[in-house]
């Protein structure tokens, strides 16, 4: 994959760098993380690299469109590597995990708003929040059985 981040990373004027490379490489592998997490990741290969050269590559990747920074409400900031299409995510109210959920096929209703007081909407940002299947099956297993407490 490494030469696909070289050309991605060119086509935005943007120099190819290993920290650059790192973090687009955990961003792939692990969706939805925050700064500290994508730090820990790039570590792992790159040990010598710096808090402050991870939030730089984040801003600059961010900034040139090849990496999407998302900030549900009460939710540390998280970086996806998927851009370039109007997804949307669904956000776990008790553990927090995060997944992408695809804006409805054909025509975008998304982006039709009931009044775009002129503007000209080009994407839509919507989050749904819920519970995750696994704390559902936690939150159920440890409920007493109905009729008892």
């Amino acid at each position: 994959m490494t030469p696909d981040f070289e050309a991605q990373l060119r086509a935005v004027s943007l120099r190819v760098t290993r920290p650059r490379l790192a973090v687009l490489a955990a961003l792939r592998d692990h969706p939805h993380v925050d700064t500290e997490t994508v730090i820990s990741l790039v570590r792992q290969d790159h040990p010598t690299v710096s808090h402050q050269a991870v939030y730089d590559v984040l801003r600059a990747l961010t900034n040139a469109g090849l990496v999407r920074r998302i900030e549900p409400a009460g939710v540390t900031a998280r970086y996806e590597s998927r851009v370039g299409d109007n997804h949307h995510h669904v956000v776990c109210r008790s553990c927090g995990v995060i997944a992408d959920v695809d804006c409805v096929v054909g025509h975008s209703p998304c982006l039709t708003a009931s009044d775009d007081r002129g503007f000209a909407v080009d994407e839509a940002e919507v989050v749904f929040w819920g519970t995750c299947p696994d704390c559902s099956a936690d939150h159920t297993a440890n409920e007493p059985p109905v009729g008892r407490k």
